[in-house]
């Protein structure tokens, strides 16, 4: 029997990211800057509630747009944070994880046929969830000479009668660039000229190394209305496997994400909601902690580059670095698998997050920075052999 997989399913690719990890993984004494997942262990606080919950059997489910009191501190958090107001009834609604959110504002807003502007370099699930809702991608590309910011002219210029949606993302996975006020303002102005929705994925917003720091482009005047905003505990508070998110928006839009949310998964975990509560109550000193190491790998990590002679983006926010492998002469793919073949090191090639990702690579600095000087040694071996196309190491 044939044809027993959807054709727009068949088509879709794997993950980019997970097939340089998987190998890594089974290679031994291999080193994996791949995977973006914090290295920090979810702080004692936020366990110790899950394990009181546990003991005292608190794990029935919750409301389906999730406990009513870890919605109330959501709105508290983003309030105190960035200046949002988001009424817990009815315009939170807790998710399986920031890709839960993602997949929920594409199938609630979109159409068969409406166009959905992506940045590329972009988060490998943009494209596919809008695949998946019947949308039509249209790339918008952000290139290293603007540090990799979307420009709201070249966002202006894709817009179609079709167009629905544009998706940002920022501290941005995988080039760590971050959208600063004046950007932000610039975007605003043309979702609101063309009447389109904003799905805003700041998910890495607490890890934002700029003096400014973060601002929430649904904040801005008459955004809030037009702007579904995502995020999730995964990154800040290194709670990637508990599998929590959250949604916010316009009461009709979030209806909507609460009712296919409602048949497809019925509630996010009981246990992880009842440990979100207390990270957002009482996790700012560990978030705190987390972000000045992350800042001061970052730093390792760029300057590393650098005195390679390689061209290294510094990224603004999040914990990845996105550097220019141009120099060599190989694609991304090759470079990636010749590194991981040679030198025992995965890194994630740039192709995996769109075309425009194609002569860079993805390296996570999630990890110590004993890990990370030995991974940034391997490299250096392994560009050495091309010295004699430009590349010059820098004292």
């Amino acid at each position: 029997m044939s044809g027993r997989v959807a054709s727009h399913v068949e088509k879709l690719p794997f993950s980019g990211i997970r097939k340089f990890f998987d190998v890594a993984n089974e290679m031994e004494g291999a080193i994996s800057l791949g995977v973006g997942e914090p290295d920090f262990e979810t702080p004692w606080h936020i366990r110790e509630e899950a394990v009181y919950r546990l003991e005292h059997g608190r794990t029935a489910y919750t409301a389906n747009a999730g406990d009513l009191e870890l919605r109330r501190e959501i709105s508290r958090y983003l309030r105190r944070k960035y200046g949002l107001e988001y009424d817990p009834r009815d315009q939170i609604c807790v998710t399986v994880g920031g890709s839960e959110g993602i997949d929920l504002a594409m199938r609630a807003v979109i159409n068969p046929g409406d166009e959905v502007m992506v940045v590329d370099p972009g988060y490998v699930a943009y494209i596919p969830c809008v695949l998946l809702a019947g949308g039509v991608p249209a790339v918008i590309p952000a290139r290293a000479e603007r540090r990799f910011r979307v420009r709201a002219e070249d966002v202006e210029a894709a817009v179609t009668p079709r167009t629905k949606a544009l998706v940002i993302n920022y501290p941005c996975n995988p080039t760590g660039a971050v959208l600063e006020k004046e950007d932000l303002a610039a975007l605003a102005e043309v979702v609101r000229r063309h009447d389109l929705l904003l799905i805003s994925d700041e998910t890495y917003s607490e890890l934002t190394y700029t003096e400014t720091g973060h601002v929430s482009i649904a904040s801005l005047p008459g955004m809030a209305e037009r702007t579904i905003y995502l995020s999730s505990f995964s990154k800040a508070f290194s709670m990637t496997g508990w599998r929590l998110g959250y949604a916010c928006g316009p009461a009709e839009i979030l209806s909507a994400m609460v009712k296919i949310h409602q048949y497809v998964i019925m509630c996010a975990p009981t246990v992880s909601q009842h440990a979100g509560i207390e990270a957002l109550r009482n996790g700012d000193a560990s978030v705190e902690a987390m972000r000045k190491e992350y800042d001061q790998r970052r730093r390792v990590m760029v300057s590393g580059f650098r005195r390679m002679g390689m061209d290294c983006f510094e990224p603004q926010g999040a914990f990845y670095v996105f550097p220019s492998i141009q120099k060599t002469g190989l694609t991304s793919e090759e470079f990636c698998n010749r590194l991981l073949r040679e030198q025992k090191l995965a890194v994630v090639p740039g192709t995996a997050f769109g075309e425009s990702g194609e002569g860079y690579v993805r390296c996570s600095y999630a990890y110590s920075i004993e890990s990370l000087r030995e991974a940034l040694g391997r490299i250096e071996k392994f560009i050495g052999q091309f010295s004699r196309l430009g590349i010059e190491r820098k004292a």
